[in-house]
């Protein structure tokens, strides 16, 4: 099969096409015949050898995969050969074959494309789970949304609005707050062209954000932290501008406000349940039509450098997906 391998990890240079072994399944795992497979922010870092995540050299990135299950081990019991599915691996996605725990997978709804479900449940499980379990955002509230183009940031708009929330959306191009703004924004902030903080106080009549959901890091973390209600709550969802700021404990003492870090794949292996419950709830919310993904981009395999590479300069917004067809 064809696959993108780090050979060495460093650039996304070093991400190359190669002709490798198929892979076979273990007794509880399965192999997809993969369809499709999302980009996500650790991809990059994972090339770098930078992610939390450090998988043995050779190997291939690529987390969030969808396509058809071509093998099963002895022991699966609940999947079938030519079964529809979109799983989540640890690495290896960027292939044409990967093989995954049986308990990583989801069946796909009949209305599900394959590039629609590579780009839906890290993206949309983690807004969901960040806003709902972690935030426990409520109706009426203000929710800022940082990098509200981006992958997770498109998620956040869309939830917030589901969840009666009245959205900020802060990104760094007019063209990405108008797709905000489609997916449920209720006010726009180009923090490249406007005062962050005085916008936001502003626009909310100077009670402040009660929730600001940051995938961002940097400077937009600073000014929207200092634009935050009295209670509100901070939730750390990534640095996709490569700065991870310092917070002033003292504002969290004067103010109340609760720092929430939050990482959607830890709670797969401490408590899965969380995951599983909101997985449900957001496919339903698919098939009912009430949400639905944004793929700004799709590249071939042989091109997941420069796939990733567009999600890392944060030059397309919404998901970009790589395609094996």
């Amino acid at each position: 099969m064809k696959a993108m391998i780090v050979n060495e990890c460093g650039p996304l240079e070093n991400l190359k096409l190669e002709t490798v072994s198929d892979p076979c399944a273990g007794d509880n795992d399965v192999v997809i015949d993969v369809k499709a497979c999302s980009v996500n922010f650790a991809d990059s870092l994972m090339v770098e050898g930078t992610y939390q995540v450090k998988p043995i050299l050779p190997f291939s990135p690529g987390v969030e995969v969808a396509g058809i299950i071509s093998q099963i081990g002895s022991k699966v019991v609940d999947w079938k050969v030519g079964d529809k599915i979109q799983a989540l691996t640890n690495w290896g996605g960027f292939a044409e074959k990967v093989a995954v725990s049986s308990h990583a997978l989801c069946p796909l709804p009949d209305e599900m494309s394959y590039v629609d479900a590579a780009a839906f449940v890290v993206a949309y499980g983690t807004s969901h789970v960040a806003l709902d379990y972690r935030a426990k955002l409520q109706k009426n509230e203000w929710l800022v949304v940082n990098g509200a183009g981006g992958g997770v940031g498109l998620t956040a708009v869309e939830i917030g609005k589901m969840m009666g929330a009245r959205v900020i959306a802060t990104a760094g191009s007019d063209e990405k707050l108008a797709i905000a703004c489609e997916k449920g924004a209720e006010f726009t902030i180009n923090y490249k062209h406007e005062d962050v903080r005085e916008k936001i106080k502003e626009m909310t009549e100077g009670k402040g954000a009660n929730v600001v959901y940051d995938p961002v890091g940097g400077d937009i973390f600073r000014q929207t932290f200092r634009a935050m209600a009295p209670e509100g709550r901070m939730l750390v969802i990534g640095f996709a501008s490569g700065d991870i700021p310092q917070v002033p404990a003292n504002h969290l003492l004067v103010k109340n406000i609760e720092l929430i870090g939050f990482y959607w794949g830890a709670y797969k292996a401490f408590k899965p349940k969380v995951l599983q419950d909101s997985t449900r709830q957001l496919f339903q919310w698919y098939a009912a039509g009430k949400i639905r993904p944004h793929i700004s981009a799709t590249f071939p395999l042989e091109k997941t450098a420069s796939a990733i590479r567009a999600l890392r300069n944060r030059s397309s917004s919404g998901k970009v997906v790589v395609t094996m067809d």
